[in-house]
């Protein structure tokens, strides 16, 4: 699989855009004020942690080739 090089600011539209339609209805709770959410812009899958590096890791095990941004 070829990978496309794409920009920060892209990387950041694109997670932001699967943030805004489809993730933030699922995490927007009282229980996850204050933690952060890791999206890999590829999948579309994501994970959440008060700890984002354990959110990276546990997300980086799913999709090892995946591009992730919090």
């Amino acid at each position: 699989m070829q990978t496309i090089l794409l920009s920060h600011e892209e990387v950041g539209r694109i997670a932001t855009q699967l943030y805004e339609n489809s993730i933030r209805q699922q995490v927007e709770s009282a229980e996850n004020i204050g933690k952060m959410v890791i999206i890999d812009i590829e999948t579309g899958d994501y994970e959440v942690d008060k700890n984002g590096l354990h959110a990276s890791h546990r997300l980086h095990e799913r999709h090892p080739d995946g591009r992730l941004f919090g």
